[in-house]
């Protein structure tokens, strides 16, 4: 049986307090950049905030008239003047409190009941409603926090200005990505009956690699804007297009609209700018070593066109401690990977089965999974 622990309640808990400092360092970020008279940061930091906020709370709107088709139509109004508001993730994070609290607290010393019980619906909405905040997150942590690190590094990078508001959104973006990749990790393995459980170690080497792979991309990335700007928006331009076309291909089935299901392969196609992404939850090693090795070589193209082209600053100290850097953590995030898919990754998957509305149990019973069964990152 599903089961919602303290332990997660507290994590529910931090991911509320980081959430909120979030917002909080962002604002104060833009307004430091615009004090400053630095007007595109400010703006461009306050579009990718704008920009994310829009798409998960269309998102998660679309969620709640899934959820709540046929009925409610009146909370459904008020709902959706919230999510206009920009204000939805505080509508579940309402929700996951007040069935986590049940859950970890009143209800965790029922082991054995059916579906039908109290006890276990109580435990199988807490799940739910934690597992849809945290794929909003992964939206969030791709559109938002991800852009605005390369930002913030690309500054460093090109004035060499050291402030305070600028190392706290570096640190801030660093904790999103952490939380919101191990976050989800962990609601992938709770909600679906073929998966695994996420024991500390396994959590560990995934955040470790996605933490390297993503640091050392984010760093080629500013080392080319850094060369050009206009060569580096052609690269992003470029992935983007790659891994939408690779997403319409995979013929995802994730939302009941067209129009919504588009939305989310357009999104998925940002994030595969970034990290890698799984979305039909089937065996990925050749997928995954195609893109691994393609931003190896890149990351390396990078570096060797600053030979050429650039000579006289492979002298300066800032180059060699961000390509060190890049390449450390490169190599260190490929280790972690291969330890990770070698030793910790689920011998399960997600069988084709998965996109109806339900997927097999391990005995032949039959196990509700909702949204995520299509919805899947390894």
């Amino acid at each position: 049986m599903m089961k919602f622990t303290k332990q997660n309640f507290i994590f529910l808990v931090g991911g509320i307090i980081i959430y909120v400092v979030d917002i909080g360092v962002d604002f104060w970020v833009a307004s430091k950049y615009f004090c400053q008279g630095q007007y595109s940061w400010s703006i461009l930091i306050l579009c990718f905030r704008g920009l994310s906020s829009l798409i998960t709370q269309i998102f998660s709107y679309e969620w709640f008239k899934n959820d709540w088709e046929g009925t409610n139509t009146g909370k459904l109004k008020w709902i959706f003047l919230v999510h206009l508001f920009q204000c939805g993730i505080f509508i579940r994070y309402w929700f996951a409190l007040k069935y986590g609290c049940q859950a970890a607290f009143k209800q965790n010393s029922i082991r054995d009941a059916s579906e039908t019980d109290p006890p276990n619906f109580i435990q199988k909405k807490a799940v739910d409603v934690v597992t849809d905040i945290n794929m909003l997150r992964v939206f969030k942590t791709f559109l938002e926090t991800t852009p605005q690190l390369f930002v913030q590094i690309y500054i460093l990078m090109e004035h060499g200005k050291n402030n305070i508001h600028q190392y706290a959104a570096i640190i801030m973006s660093f904790c999103g990505i952490s939380i919101s990749t191990v976050d989800y990790q962990i609601s992938l393995r709770t909600s679906l009956p073929d998966k695994a459980e996420f024991h500390v170690l396994p959590k560990l080497v995934y955040l470790f690699y996605k933490l390297l792979t993503i640091t050392s991309w984010i760093l080629s990335i500013s080392l080319i804007t850094l060369l050009s700007i206009r060569s580096s928006v052609i690269l992003l331009i470029f992935l983007w297009i790659c891994g939408f076309t690779w997403v319409l291909k995979q013929h995802t089935t994730f939302c009941k609209s067209k129009k919504m299901e588009y939305l989310y392969r357009t999104v998925v196609g940002i994030i595969l700018i970034f990290t890698f992404f799984n979305i039909k939850g089937r065996k990925t090693k050749v997928c995954i070593s195609i893109y691994y090795a393609t931003h190896t070589v890149v990351t390396l193209g990078i570096l060797f066109v600053y030979m050429f082209w650039k000579p006289s600053i492979i002298k300066d100290i800032h180059f060699t401690v961000v390509s060190i850097l890049t390449i450390l953590s490169l190599v260190l995030g490929i280790i972690f990977l291969i330890v990770y898919y070698r030793h910790f990754h689920p011998t399960a998957y997600c069988r084709p089965q998965a996109c109806s509305d339900e997927v097999d149990g391990e005995v032949g019973q039959r196990v509700e999974t909702g949204r995520f069964q299509n919805f899947i990152m390894e």
